[in-house]
């Protein structure tokens, strides 16, 4: 009797999201990427990533921050909305709390979905980025969120930026839509 409570249990329990759909568009790269979120390894971050999804704040936001060979940074709902002036895009976040790490021993390969932070480690908010490489210094300093399971082609062609902190000029890329899927 107690194993069917407990499965009973489990069954009324919310379904964690299990990933994202995002219709990239742009000068760069169009297409549909979809990302696995690993709730197993960062549930505060998969959360909050999800409940900003749903509320449609990541559709038309841009990707201001795209270094060749290393990663494209996204995310920045206050700031990066293609719709208005991007000039400030990155240093901005939701109006959620920032979230405190939680760093795993995934490593940063090509595909992974990481969270992007300031200098404080729980300071991850709502921007994250793709990786394009494999990046093993970032293994401990920041929190993995996903990997890319389809579309890293798309992800590939996203429009880069220039410099060393690889701002980009012009017209950046954006996530059209975002979508959350079970």
């Amino acid at each position: 009797m107690r194993k069917l409570a407990i499965a009973m249990c489990l069954f009324a329990s919310p379904a964690l999201a299990t990933g994202l759909q995002i219709e990239i568009a742009g000068e760069g790269a169009n297409g549909t990427v979809t990302i696995d979120l690993l709730e197993d390894l960062a549930p505060k971050h998969v959360e909050q990533i999800t409940k900003i999804a749903e509320s449609g704040a990541y559709n038309g936001v841009v990707f201001h921050r795209v270094i060749d060979g290393f990663m494209a940074q996204t995310g920045d709902v206050q700031f990066g909305q293609s719709s208005g002036n991007t000039s400030r895009a990155g240093m901005g976040g939701s109006d959620m709390p920032d979230i405190q790490a939680e760093f795993s021993s995934e490593p940063f390969k090509r595909g992974i979905v990481g969270m992007a932070r300031s200098q404080s480690p729980n300071s991850a908010n709502s921007q994250f980025f793709i990786m394009f490489d494999d990046g093993e210094f970032l293994n401990g300093q920041y929190t993995v969120v996903g990997r890319v399971t389809a579309g890293m082609d798309v992800v590939a062609r996203i429009k880069l930026g220039t410099g060393g902190n690889g701002a980009v000029v012009g017209t950046p890329d954006m996530m059209k839509t975002v979508t959350v899927t079970e």
